[in-house]
């Protein structure tokens, strides 16, 4: 029997930061990935957490444990293939470790993802933008802060990670514009030239900012580093506000990627060109982006313009006699 604890130890503080140099968030959502298998394992197993042995974590347990998260704990596919994934890829590194295992290993290695459902993605219309906007109150040091943040998140389409992620020295004023260095997803870093009115409501938050030891521009009341549930917290309370005066916001739900959303339509329909979003937003290919085609009006109203469908034969419907029509539509009748 091979005890599992030293390895999920190395895995977790070595090879994943060090070797693999995965990021910070990365290790997060892995490790707890392992937390919620181990306290399973545990639990059907009756023993303790840290007397698991690898031969215990087999291909039948993964698949309990993978439904237990979704009928228990009402995961979804998304979420259930992420959980997956950090399983396999600690399988892949006991593969040259523990070569005795190798077969059980490669049984977990075949479990499958499962499919998922792509939706249409959200976005703000114009209308909807402009009453989110007019909400936080710029006579308030909190209102100043939270409308440079969501116009920001609009403007710039930053990932909710980078938003809150920004530091004093990425943004550097110009005349004319603000440039932004953004800390992209997969340690993807890139660079956005934002308008004067960005530039403004940064200056305008940054002035009665006030010291603090975090480097991050955005901060909560308490003067920490603001989170991501800080900022979900910000948007959710902005948009029921906002619903008052725009009646479609009542029942759209507005997270902080919709506001990425809104910003990669607003770049499609203005330019037209997808590889320009892709450079927006930091994809990493222009197949990622193409999802907001789906989006933009302007594309399918050019590709409607530009074919001709096929002709019906012209005909018109005579309805039949009244009372033979009444007869004929009763059971009885037939």
């Amino acid at each position: 029997m091979t005890p599992i604890a030293s390895y999920i130890t190395d895995f977790l503080h070595h090879h994943l930061p060090q070797e693999r140099r995965a990021s910070h968030h990365t290790c997060e959502t892995y490790t707890y990935a392992f937390q919620l298998l181990f306290e399973f394992a545990s639990q059907r197993l009756n023993i303790r957490p840290s007397e698991l042995h690898l031969e215990q974590i087999d291909a039948p347990l993964v698949l309990a444990f993978l439904e237990q998260i979704q009928q228990e704990r009402k995961n979804c596919p998304r979420t259930r293939n992420a959980r997956l994934a950090a399983i396999k890829s600690f399988m892949s590194y006991l593969e040259y470790r523990v070569p005795a295992a190798l077969d059980q290993i490669r049984r977990v290695l075949a479990i499958p993802s499962q499919r998922t459902d792509t939706p249409l993605m959200q976005h703000l219309t114009a209308d909807e933008c402009h009453a989110l906007l007019a909400v936080p109150d710029p006579q308030r040091r909190l209102g100043i802060r939270d409308r440079a943040m969501l116009y920001l998140g609009i403007t710039g389409g930053l990932r909710v990670s980078e938003l809150v992620g920004l530091r004093l020295h990425d943004v550097n004023f110009e005349p004319r514009y603000v440039t932004i260095q953004v800390r992209g997803k997969g340690r993807k870093d890139r660079s956005l030239l934002l308008w004067k009115s960005v530039a403004d409501s940064l200056r305008a938050w940054l002035a009665v900012r006030g010291d603090a030891p975090s480097p991050e521009v955005f901060l909560n009341a308490r003067h920490e580093t603001m989170t991501r549930a800080g900022f979900g917290y910000v948007l959710r309370k902005h948009r029921a506000t906002a619903a008052l005066r725009q009646p479609s916001l009542v029942e759209k739900k507005v997270s902080p990627h919709v506001l990425r959303h809104t910003c990669a339509v607003n770049v499609l329909q203005a330019t037209g060109d997808i590889r320009k979003v892709a450079l927006w937003l930091g994809h990493e290919s222009t197949q990622t982006s193409e999802i907001y085609l789906q989006l933009d009006p302007s594309q399918k109203i050019e590709a409607l313009n530009s074919m001709t469908p096929p002709m019906l034969r012209p005909g018109k419907f005579s309805p039949s006699d009244k009372l033979m029509a009444m007869l004929k539509g009763h059971d009885y009748a037939k």
